[in-house]
């Protein structure tokens, strides 16, 4: 006995360590997959869904991990010995064999019962978890907005419906698990009752040893053991295969390109749209409507017109974050979409109008992209931008951490580092979006030079309505509704853009008064 149960321990061992290595290889392959994966996809299909989702499925990846490498796994090897120790009893104490041939399947049954029955009320328990998550989420992400108006009693309300649905779905989910659990251990005594009362009538009739029932009394745990566990692991099962059609659904939709056949020079940075449209979805309204457009290398253009007429959206389509619906963009008179998204990002700087800024010190933020950038190139793009000043007179310098999305600086100092960053690597176009939308006087005009510095050899194209900037501009491009209604130089375009401006808001203000 004392080798037996050695033996047996060291079955187990070699069992974890087997199961150990397989979740390792799992958590490598599909999360490093679904991690390319995500950073793969258009942006447009990624800003289709929220936050929370794409985060849930790294959480689906944890599912299939402990269900493939876990007692559910283990279960799954464990059910053919059942099989096989059925076998044994039928050879040692065939008088009370028949018992286990009526139990089992009606143990197949309750499980395969309990896991249509489950599955509905896991999936409805999942995606009642995801709404709660996804307020929390916003609630976290907008908790500035939140503190500042004091929405906690606002929010309340829509909180609590959302948890209580979420309770209420766990609790009856869990509820009916209960019940098939509580029936399968019922069962698997009533088994043991049954084995014990007809061995007994055996050994009367001197069919069956008293051995010979003990034995198949200590086997019925073993064949049982695993069909108990499968009434009570269906939930498992069920979320391990939701997890597997999320995921599925997922790694089946488009990339963006991610090779390209001939690497080209750096561009010189000419731009032409020829009848571009944009929509969001294949229902939606078009964003861009047939824009023709042609920017020529070494200028500096600037794109004005009302909120939602599709300025940020043109901005996108340029660099390729979204892909026209219709029409094309040739940059050098090549179509971008033979470019890789990591070529499009070398060869355009852009500057979003809200700057995301990751959790680091300034350095680290401003080399995201570039990790082989000297210290001699950060400086030379923070003095362009001009951060550098304002850099050096901090107490740690390029080494000051900006706390979370920078919330340590100024609002113009985010916008000076995130230009920074765009300037990093020397791009042949800049893109940008509001830059001197946080910037005060001084810093604004400090823009304005650098911005025509760099149109000497760079194409720079500039989402905004500051007068200074619009008027140091070599080009303005006038847009409405998704068209660009003009285009020319600034004082032959501006003075007709506010003219047309007064006359759509006169009637408003007449009817106002």
């Amino acid at each position: 006995m004392i080798i037996v149960l050695a033996f047996d321990f060291f079955l187990r061992q070699t069992r974890s360590k087997m199961m150990q290595r397989a979740a390792l290889r799992i958590d490598v392959a599909i999360g490093k997959r679904l991690y390319d994966k995500v950073m793969a996809l258009p942006l447009n299909e990624l800003e289709t869904r929220q936050a929370a989702f794409w985060q849930a499925l790294f959480r689906d990846v944890d599912t299939i991990r402990n269900t493939l490498s876990g007692p559910s796994a283990l279960l799954l090897v464990d059910l053919p010995f059942a099989l096989l120790f059925l076998g044994v009893v039928i050879l040692v104490a065939a008088p009370v064999a028949w018992v286990q041939a009526v139990i089992l399947p009606t143990f197949v049954f309750l499980a395969w019962r309990s896991g249509s029955d489950l599955s509905s009320s896991s999936k409805a328990e999942k995606e009642s978890g995801y709404g709660r998550d996804l307020m929390l989420s916003e609630m976290i992400s907008g908790r500035g907005t939140v503190k500042a108006l004091a929405l906690d009693e606002d929010l309340r309300p829509a909180w609590e419906a959302r948890q209580a649905d979420t309770i209420r779905k766990s609790v009856t989910r869990g509820g009916k698990a209960d019940v098939y659990q509580n029936f399968g251990a019922e069962l698997a005594t009533f088994a043991t009752i049954a084995m014990t009362t007809v061995g007994a009538l055996a050994i009367i009739d001197l069919n069956l040893t008293i051995g010979a029932l003990i034995s198949a009394n200590m086997l019925t745990g073993k064949i049982l053991g695993p069909f108990n566990q499968l009434v009570g692991s269906w939930r498992s099962y069920s979320s391990f295969r939701q997890a597997v059609d999320r995921l599925g659904s997922v790694f089946a939709l488009p990339e963006d390109r991610q090779e390209i056949a001939v690497r080209l020079d750096r561009p010189r940075g000419e731009i032409v749209l020829e009848q571009v449209s944009f929509q969001y979805t294949m229902t939606s309204p078009k964003v861009l409507d047939g824009v023709r457009l042609h920017i020529e290398p070494g200028k500096l253009i600037a794109v004005v017109g009302p909120n939602g007429c599709g300025k940020t959206t043109l901005v996108k389509v340029i660099q390729g974050l979204y892909k026209p619906t219709a029409g094309r963009v040739l940059l050098d008179g090549a179509d971008i979409n033979q470019f890789t998204r990591r070529e499009m990002a070398d060869w355009m700087g852009y500057v979003p109008q809200e700057s995301f800024l990751f959790s680091t010190n300034i350095r680290e933020n401003i080399v995201k992209g570039h990790a082989d950038a000297t210290d001699e190139q950060i400086v030379a793009a923070a003095k362009l931008s001009g951060l550098h000043p304002f850099v050096i007179d901090f107490p740690n310098g390029y080494a000051t951490d900006i706390g979370e999305s920078g919330r340590t600086l100024s609002g113009g100092l985010r916008q000076r580092l995130a230009i920074t960053r765009a300037l990093l690597g020397d791009p042949s176009i800049l893109l940008l979006d509001e830059p001197s939308s946080n910037l005060d006087r001084d810093g604004e005009m400090e823009l304005v030079t650098t911005l025509k510095n760099l149109a000497k050899d760079h194409t720079v194209i500039v989402i905004s309505h500051s007068p200074s900037l619009l008027s140091s501009c070599d080009q303005v491009l006038v847009m409405q509704k998704g068209r660009v209604v003009r285009s020319g130089r600034p004082d032959d375009v501006l003075p007709q853009t506010m003219l047309s401006r007064a006359a759509v808001a006169a009637p408003a203000q007449r009817r106002l008064a």
